[in-house]
């Protein structure tokens, strides 16, 4: 089963996502996926969609034309993964570490299929990460592997948007530079972190290691022509088979010492081919669009602007 997140008339809300790309509003779910999570209803709400998709045909509306939200867009927690997949740590030359690696994003940080990625004031280095997002649906505390997919509600597809210069890649950083020395502002910083619209089951995803994932950067052609798109450029294409730790493992081993709560988020970190690594490095500059997709879940697509393109109104609401 796969569920739409949209902005209606009367807030967010919830639909089935048929085959075809329609979208059938459920009625159990009126304020999101958040909040059937937080409360525990997801049964009740795949129970409805299972009985709307079984029953008679109903029109519903196509996902194009609706306002996409991300799936999950509060979340309690973001406990990102990094240096999960083997090609990308052969990419930076090297090994593998000894335990994953996690850090925290921000709820600040995220924004909508659509939504524009920000590049922020002091930092000419945005990166792309094409990601497999966890999103928890039962309690999980001290939880084996064995036991970890019972914990786990389902998945979106997540960019982990990052500032190189200031995580300290050394391609990104002006002679005698130095990063921050850790990743908060990096990884965290708002519009850094674009969730699509669909949320997979497990029933839906019966297998998390085996999906293929994919980035585009859709460059601006040229001087002049600012905000008109050129053709793609594919930068990531992997498979989730080429991660470290699974799934199961990372609950594992997250849940040790951090309770992860229903509606809680993992992004499981990202394959090769992100801009940084690349000779010459390619980093994203404001009028190039980026793409990220999950096979089986879907894509997530922003434009990426700069900060002094920020509406004066809106960024007075970001303050």
């Amino acid at each position: 089963m796969r569920l739409f997140a949209f902005l209606a008339d009367d807030g967010p809300a919830l639909g089935v996502l048929t085959p075809d790309g329609r979208v059938i509003r459920l009625a159990s779910a009126a304020a999101g996926l958040d909040l059937v999570l937080a409360d525990g209803r997801l049964d009740e709400v795949l129970a409805e969609a299972e009985m709307l998709a079984a029953g008679p045909m109903i029109a519903g509306t196509p996902s194009a034309e609706l306002t996409p939200l991300p799936a999950i867009e509060f979340p309690g927690k973001v406990v990102a993964v990094g240096l999960n997949y083997t090609d990308h740590l052969r990419e930076q030359g090297l090994d593998r570490p000894p335990a994953p690696t996690i850090f925290a994003k921000f709820a600040t940080s995220i924004v909508g299929d659509g939504e524009p990625i920000v590049r922020p004031e002091g930092t000419n280095a945005l990166d792309l990460e094409v990601e497999l997002g966890v999103v928890i649906g039962r309690r999980a505390r001290r939880v084996p592997a064995a036991l970890a997919m019972d914990h786990v509600a389902g998945y979106v597809v997540l960019n982990d948007v990052t500032a190189r210069d200031w995580q300290g890649v050394q391609a990104a950083l002006p002679p005698g530079g130095r990063g921050d020395g850790q990743w908060v502002r990096a990884k965290g910083s708002d519009s850094f972190l674009p969730i699509g619209p669909v949320f997979a089951t497990t029933a839906a995803i019966p297998d998390p290691s085996a999906l293929r994932l994919r980035s585009w950067r859709i460059p601006v052609p040229g001087p002049g022509t600012r905000g008109v798109a050129g053709e793609p450029v594919l930068m990531q294409d992997g498979r989730t088979s080429d991660m470290v730790w699974s799934v199961a493992e990372l609950v594992e081993f997250i849940s040790r010492q951090i309770t992860l709560e229903p509606g809680d988020l993992i992004p499981t970190g990202t394959p090769s081919g992100v801009g940084a690594f690349r000779s010459p490095p390619v980093f994203l500059q404001p009028g190039d669009r980026v793409a990220c997709e999950v096979e089986g879940i879907g894509t997530v697509e922003n434009p990426v602007i700069d900060w002094s393109d920020v509406p004066e109104d809106e960024a007075d609401d970001q303050a």
